[in-house]
């Protein structure tokens, strides 16, 4: 492909809505988090959330442990998080946090029913139990997450798939 076809590709894929968002889990004692940008509701009864997230990301062995992971929006400008999930130490796509120094020091979170640390500071989360991870033999992988938990404008909403159904 030509540079200026590929350009003509790398324009029209930017025309896919794309945002900032903060991807956490948790496992045992660890907490992590990376920065994400593609995110697609897959479903909606049940809720189905399809991240794409780099490989080798440092997060993956508590999503993999775990079986989950909590997925917020941040809201723009949102400089401390930005620069508290993309450390130095962080994985090849320079956008993990995790390992001896935790990352959620001496900032607030709590969390829904999985247990993965949520920021309030967040517009929205996503509680999220792993439904299928795929490897796209790319320099990317999904995560598809079942949501089992909505924190949003202070309210708390957990939802059971089996019984809840949201249309």
């Amino acid at each position: 492909m030509s540079q200026s076809e590929d350009q003509v590709v790398q324009s029209a894929l930017g025309l896919f809505p794309s945002g900032l968002y903060l991807m956490t889990a948790a496992f045992d004692d660890q907490r992590g988090g990376m920065l994400v940008h593609s995110v697609q509701c897959c479903g909606t009864d049940p809720a189905l959330l399809c991240i794409a997230a780099r490989k080798g990301h440092q997060i993956d062995p508590l999503i993999r442990d775990s079986r989950s992971f909590a997925l917020g929006v941040l809201g723009s400008g949102d400089r401390l998080i930005e620069r508290r999930f993309r450390g130095k130490d962080a994985a090849p796509s320079n956008h993990a946090a995790v390992g001896d120094d935790d990352p959620f020091d001496a900032i607030e979170t709590t969390s829904l029913v999985t247990g993965s640390p949520m920021i309030p500071r967040c517009k929205i989360w996503f509680d999220c139990e792993v439904m299928r991870r795929v490897d796209l033999e790319a320099e990317l992988e999904l995560f598809v997450g079942l949501v089992v938990g909505v924190l949003h404008d202070g309210q708390r909403v957990k939802i059971d798939p089996i019984t809840d159904s949201l249309g």
